[in-house]
This record gives C-alpha cells, sequence and structure tokens, in this order.
C-alpha cells in the first residue's frame, strides 16, 4: 500500500506516480498523447512545467561544444581550446564494444522498447510513492540523452544546469515527450550516436572520443572490450568511478560492465572472465586546454587570436554571439603564425632577458605589405606561476596589452615622413642648438595651438650644436632638431602620419596635440610600432595586422568556412617619401648605435633605436623589405629604471636601445629570414643641407661627436647615431655617452598623457 501523509490522503507526488502509472499502462504515453496538467496536481508551485501539453512541440538541440584547435601558417598545431573537450564522431567510428557496453549497463531493452520502458517506469514509480519522492528514475538513454541536451544548452551557468539536473517530476515528464519526438525522429542507431557524443565521462572529457583519447590515448573505434567496459562503467558516477584516481573503485564497476555485457549475451561468460583478469592498462593523457599549452612560446599570440575573435562583427554582431560561437567550438584556425620566425623570436628572447629579471622584454614580428603577424614572444612565459603572466605586452590594452610603453626616439622617423610628405626637402636644416625651450605656439589639429612656455629640452650632449641637416639629425638622433620640425610643419600632420600607420596610443586614447610627441612620449605597444615600420617596408603601404587566415567549424557533423577579417591595405605616404625615410635608417643598423642589430652582408635592413627619458623603456625597431619587427625592453609596471641592472645574467650600467634590444632583435630577425630571399632597398640620393661655416671636420674624420675613436667618414658620419649617438671608429672601439633628453624629474610630474611627460632618448 503507497504510504499515506500524516492528515490523510496521497501526496502530491504519490498523486502523480498513480496517475502517470495509470496513464503508462493505457499506452497514452506510447502514442504521445498529452497527460492532464501537472498543476492539477499540486506541483505547479514546485517549479515544474506547468502542463505536458504546453511544451514546446520540438526539442531544441544546440550544436555540441566541441574543442577548437589553433594552427600556424603551415598547419602545425599551436594549442586546442575549449570549454568542453569533446569530438563528435559517426557511429561507424566507436568501437562495437563500446556501442554494446553501454546499452548493456544503462538500458538493456534499448532497442525493444519505445521512448519509454514501461517496465522501468513502473518499477520507478512504484519505489518513488513509497518513498513519498523521486529516489529512482527508469530513464532510457533517449531519456538520458534529452536531459543532457537540456545541460548542454545550460552551457557554465550553474543555475541553469540545476534547473537541468534538478529530480523533480516535471523535469521528468518533460524528458518524456521530448523522448518520443526523439524516437520518432532519429531512431536508435542516431540517438545511441547522439548519446555517446554528447555524454560525460569524467575528467574534462565529454564524448567518447575525447574520453578514449584522455584514458586511453587511443581513438574510440579502437577500444577493446575492457577498455569499453571502463567507459561505459564511468557514466553513471563519473567522480566514484574516477579511474585515475580510484583504480580499484573503477575496476570493481568495470567488472559489473563486463557481466551484464555476458549476461545479455553480447560477449560470452568466458570473455567476460578473462576481461575481467586484465589490468584497467590506462595510458592517461592529461587535458591539454586553452593558450597555456601552446608550443614554441605562442601562448600570447593564441590568446591574441582569441581576443581579435571575440572583437570582431565578422564572427557576429554583438560580444555574447561572438562568444556563443567561440563556447560551442568545433573551429579549426589556421593562423598567421610563422613557425620558423615564432621559435626564432622565442629562442632569441630566452638567450638575452631572463624570466625572473627586474625587466621584461616582448616582441614582434609582421609582414610588410600583407598585415600578417609572423611571430610574437615575450621573456615571462604564459601562465599563473611566478615570473610569469597573462599580460600580453606586445599589444594594446583592448586586445589583452597593457598600458604600453613610451617608444623615445623611434617615433621620430615618423615626424620626418610627416614633414617629407608635406613637402619638406630631404636636407632641410634647422639651428638644432643644444638647448632651447619647446618652440610655442605651435599649431594643434583643432585650429588652436599649444603655447606653453619655458618648456626646456636638451640634445645628448653639449657638443651636439647645429646646424643640422636631416641626414645628420636622423643619425645622431638630435632632439632638437625635431622638435623645430614638428613646431614647424605643426603637430596635426605628425598625428595623421602615426594614424594613416596605425600608430595610435596602446590604451586606445588620442596622442596628445603637444610637441614633445616627437620624442615618443606617447605609450604604445611593440605590436603597433612594428607594424607602423612595415609601412616603410612596404614603401608607403600600411596594411591592418591580421592573424587569422582562414576558419572552418564542425557543426552536427557538417564542416562549412567562416568568414574572417581580412586585412585592409591604404596608402599612408608616398613611395618616395618611404624610400627617403628607409635611406635615412639604413645606416643605424649598419654602421651606428645600431649596429649591435645589424644583420651583416648580403642582409639589407634599416631601423631605429630609442631609450626613454629615465630608462624605463629601451626599444629597437627595425625591418628589411620582407620583415619588420620590434623589441622592448622595460618594466611593465614602469617603476624600474634600467641602470646599474642585470639583464640576462649581463650588467649593465645604462640600458641603451642598441644595447639590450638591439641584439635581441638581431638574433630573432636572423633565424626568422634564414634562408629566405634578401630584396634590397629603393634608396635616394639625399644631398647634403647647407649648414654653413660649422666646422665638421670632426665628423668627417670619423670623430661624430667627439665620443668616437678616429674612426673612417662612416665611422664619423653614421656612427655617432641614435639611442646615444654610439660612435664606432676604424679600431672598433666603442662609447655609450648620457641620456639625451634630460628634464627634471618632477618638473612635469603626471603629464605624460598630455605629451609634456619624460620624453624620448635616442
Amino acid at each position: 500500500m503507497p504510504k499515506k501523509r500524516s492528515g490523510g490522503g496521497l501526496s502530491p507526488t504519490q498523486q502523480a506516480a498513480k496517475f502517470l502509472g495509470v496513464s503508462v499502462l493505457a499506452g497514452a504515453v506510447l502514442a504521445g498523447i498529452a497527460l492532464p496538467a501537472v498543476g492539477a496536481l499540486g506541483l505547479a508551485a514546485k517549479g515544474s512545467v506547468e502542463s505536458f501539453d504546453e511544451l514546446p512541440a520540438n526539442l531544441k538541440t544546440p550544436p555540441l561544444s566541441q574543442r577548437t584547435t589553433i594552427l600556424d601558417a603551415e598547419g602545425g598545431t599551436i594549442a586546442t581550446v575549449y570549454s568542453r573537450d569533446r569530438t563528435v564522431v559517426d557511429l561507424k567510428d566507436i568501437s562495437p564494444y563500446m556501442q554494446k557496453a553501454i546499452v548493456a549497463i544503462e538500458d538493456s531493452r534499448f532497442y525493444e522498447h519505445g521512448a519509454v520502458d514501461l517496465k522501468g517506469v513502473l518499477r520507478a514509480l512504484n519505489k518513488n510513492a513509497q518513498s513519498g519522492g523521486v529516489s529512482e528514475g527508469a530513464s532510457t538513454l533517449t531519456q538520458q540523452y534529452v536531459k543532457n541536451v537540456f545541460v548542454e544548452e545550460a552551457g557554465d551557468d550553474p543555475t541553469k544546469v540545476a534547473q537541468a539536473t534538478q529530480q523533480t517530476l516535471g523535469r521528468k515528464i518533460r524528458e518524456l515527450k521530448y523522448a518520443i519526438q526523439v524516437e520518432e525522429e532519429l531512431g536508435k542507431k542516431k540517438i545511441l550516436e547522439n548519446y555517446l557524443n554528447i555524454t560525460f565521462f569524467g575528467q574534462q572529457a565529454y564524448g567518447v572520443e575525447a574520453a578514449a583519447q584522455r584514458y586511453f590515448s587511443k581513438s574510440a573505434k579502437n577500444l577493446k572490450v575492457q577498455e569499453a567496459a571502463l567507459l561505459a562503467g564511468i557514466v553513471q558516477s563519473p567522480s566514484r568511478y574516477d579511474p585515475v584516481n580510484d583504480e580499484a573503485e573503477a575496476t570493481k564497476r568495470r567488472n559489473t560492465v563486463l557481466q551484464r555485457m555476458a549476461e545479455v549475451g553480447d560477449i560470452s561468460q568466458a570473455q567476460a572472465a578473462e576481461a575481467k583478469k586484465k589490468p584497467l592498462g590506462l595510458k592517461v593523457s592529461k587535458p591539454k586546454n586553452g593558450c597555456i599549452t601552446a608550443v614554441k612560446g605562442s601562448g600570447f599570440f593564441c590568446d591574441y587570436v582569441r581576443a581579435a575573435f571575440l572583437s570582431d562583427p565578422v564572427f557576429g554582431k554583438s560580444k555574447e554571439s561572438r562568444a556563443k560561437i567561440w563556447n560551442q567550438g568545433g573551429l579549426t584556425i589556421k593562423t598567421t603564425l610563422d613557425p620558423q620566425a615564432q621559435e626564432s623570436v622565442q629562442q632569441s628572447v630566452k638567450d638575452h632577458v631572463n624570466k625572473s629579471d627586474d625587466v621584461a622584454t616582448a616582441a614582434t614580428v609582421v609582414e610588410p605589405g600583407t598585415g600578417k603577424i609572423l611571430a610574437m614572444g615575450q621573456s615571462r612565459p604564459y601562465g599563473f606561476g611566478k615570473n610569469e603572466t597573462q599580460i600580453n605586452l606586445s599589444v594594446d590594452a583592448a586586445m589583452g596589452g597593457g598600458a604600453g610603453y613610451q617608444p623615445g626616439s623611434t617615433f621620430k622617423p615618423i615626424v620626418a615622413a610627416a614633414a617629407l610628405e608635406g613637402g619638406m626637402p630631404a636636407n632641410k636644416v634647422y639651428g638644432s642648438p643644444y638647448e632651447m625651450d619647446y618652440p610655442a605656439p605651435v599649431a594643434q589639429c583643432d585650429g588652436g595651438s599649444w603655447n606653453e612656455q619655458g618648456v626646456r629640452l636638451t640634445n645628448e650632449n653639449e657638443s651636439e650644436v647645429g646646424p643640422y641637416d636631416m641626414k645628420e639629425a636622423t643619425a645622431k638622433s638630435v632632439n632638437t632638431y625635431f622638435v623645430e620640425m614638428i613646431s614647424d610643419i605643426g603637430i596635426c600632420p605628425v598625428t595623421d602620419m602615426a594614424k594613416k600607420m596605425g600608430v595610435e596610443r596602446a590604451d586606445g586614447g588620442k596622442i596628445a596635440q603637444a610637441p614633445s610627441i616627437a620624442l615618443g612620449t606617447q605609450e604604445m605597444s611593440p605590436l603597433t610600432m612594428a607594424n607602423g615600420y612595415a609601412t616603410f617596408a612596404s614603401r608607403g603601404m600600411y596594411c591592418t595586422p591580421i592573424a587569422i587566415e582562414s576558419i572552418n567549424q564542425r557543426v552536427g557533423g557538417k564542416s562549412k568556412s567562416l568568414e574572417v577579417p581580412k586585412s585592409t591595405c591604404s596608402r599612408a605616404m608616398s613611395e618616395q617619401t618611404a624610400d627617403t625615410i628607409n635611406t635615412l635608417l639604413r645606416g643605424v643598423v649598419e654602421d651606428g648605435t645600431g649596429q649591435q642589430a645589424g644583420l651583416g652582408a648580403g642582409r639589407p635592413s634599416a631601423g631605429k633605436t630609442g631609450t626613454t627619458d629615465e630608462r624605463y623603456a629601451a626599444w629597437f625597431v627595425g625591418y628589411t623589405p620582407n620583415m619588420a619587427g620590434a623589441v622592448w625592453v622595460g618594466d611593465p609596471a614602469h617603476k624600474r629604471k634600467m641602470q646599474d641592472i642585470t639583464i640576462g645574467g649581463v650588467w649593465h650600467e645604462k640600458v641603451f636601445g642598441g644595447q639590450v634590444p638591439g641584439p635581441i632583435w638581431r638574433d630573432m630577425m636572423s633565424g626568422a629570414l634564414d634562408g629566405r630571399e634578401a630584396p634590397e632597398f629603393n634608396l635616394v640620393d639625399i644631398p647634403r643641407g647647407d649648414t654653413g661655416d660649422r666646422d665638421r671636420d670632426d665628423e668627417d674624420n670619423g670623430n661624430g661627436d667627439g665620443n668616437g675613436n678616429n674612426g673612417n667618414n662612416n665611422g664619423g658620419l653614421i656612427g655617432g647615431l641614435v639611442d646615444g649617438g654610439t660612435t664606432t671608429g676604424t679600431d672598433g672601439g666603442t662609447t655609450q655617452p648620457s641620456p639625451t633628453f634630460s628634464i627634471p624629474e618632477d618638473f612635469f610630474q603626471g603629464q605624460t598623457n598630455t605629451g609634456n611627460g619624460n620624453g624620448g632618448r635616442g
């Protein structure tokens, strides 16, 4: 007799159980006839469905979330990422032992009953009525599949997951109705295939293929009988029967499945006995999920790919729609990452900067003319441990990076390009005194003017006294020359040129309308600087950076191609202007302070060093006609000055752009370009400007600004170059003078964003 409530009569659950039992016996469920309203049984208040009739007619089955594979440009795997580790396979690619094992232990009458197993329902209803609750289910594989669909649809939302798995009569009724639909539409084989692909097998493995790989490092189609029995046994309680953490309990459960397979005739008793004697035979593959597993130090590039996908409208109009596609997975993303370049970048970074150093380095390589990001690496690895980080030091804040770093004198070529594009002759001469006030007023973009008085700046050395022409001023990175230049042409042409070259602040703000931007006071990222300089390399064509070449998505057993963003190229400057800049910068890596960055004979290259005031950052940005790269070294927190510092095991009194970033750039580019063509630049003749009677004997004799050693013409004229004006003479000696730009430390406290803060050095 059913147990009565204390107040007399049957409880709502008991009433429902009794009614459902009658309905099932009458064949109502099998016929798909609607049941009366559950609300009439007093269950609506408990969150159950209001009516069997009111349920939607069709079960919405979301595409199963799967793993996404990110590939390099040659098809090699960079990393796999997923919200759920799953690889959907066809039934023919699942071992027959696996198919039989799951049916034997979960629903041995699967091929005999319809959507509902009458015997099982009656047995469960009677037990539940006796207990006054829902203590036992009678779910067929079809009903379990339906429940898993609800769980899949809930995703990672804990509230929705709880609703999809709660033990209520309402959920069971919902499963019953949809199970009927699924049986009619799919048939037994497809239901079994879907079930094996959707169910959870523990250890982050969803679906039988992922489970086979996780526990046995093999495909599901190659599972042996004892292996299939182990996996089938896990399903009922993935935590309890986890073979990795409880081998004894998992073995007992496996043997139970083997015995059940023998009882239903899937295998003989002798086969079952033999299989029970075998060890579990685990060959566990650890879960490999996320960019932290990326090869060759490409974790940050992997993360950039994710950020690019989630931020680009081509993948969906809203952030939510893009996130849904990403989490659904099943994507095969071919990227622009060049494995040779990536390996070279990471090796160079490792050789020159230790992850435990007070400062870090970040480097990025792009392809001129296409915008393809070829490599991206940094000294502090992708991770959560000590001296590790998830901040991508190579990119802007919006793409997972930081606030950026002042580029110093690497910004000066942009000022020169703006001036040349506006018609300034390449041999333009300015007075360029050693020390001066910023000229005022200086025209701004809005029609106003910068008009601050008494803002002082100096050159690197007192011997740097003009007049200078553009060639010599670029060679020596003369601060006063470039400030006079921007004051002459106005700020707007410079910020416009920067925008055309894709050179923007890392925090997304606007470049300040102040003449001090000529000295690199605006924080920028290595990717921005590398891609900006690629504009010079491609003779004036700027191309937006891209990381994704193609995407294929597998949904419901079918594969389709997704549209991907393309690089947009536009002319930022004339070929003549670009060729002139290339000519000006070529000598830096051949004979000047960038000499340590030179790529040697047969590989034409150009570039510029930069060191910021107080030495919080040092740069080398350079390029060949077919590859451009930027290297930054500094403290991401902007606290550690690079003076009296050890980097990569080498002590430095003061760090210069050519001294630490330069060799990193040289080594990474040498490896990246090894075996590739070495095209020439289109150089132009730049006549000397009329600098009057200023004594140039020292320069012409190879003494540069007086810091060199009896050099030849190249050692003096080009040798006393940027970033502190290192001069190399014929005897090979070099000297490193002090910083080029000096402003009292407390003079512009907190003013860097307006362009009047600590400026860039040469």
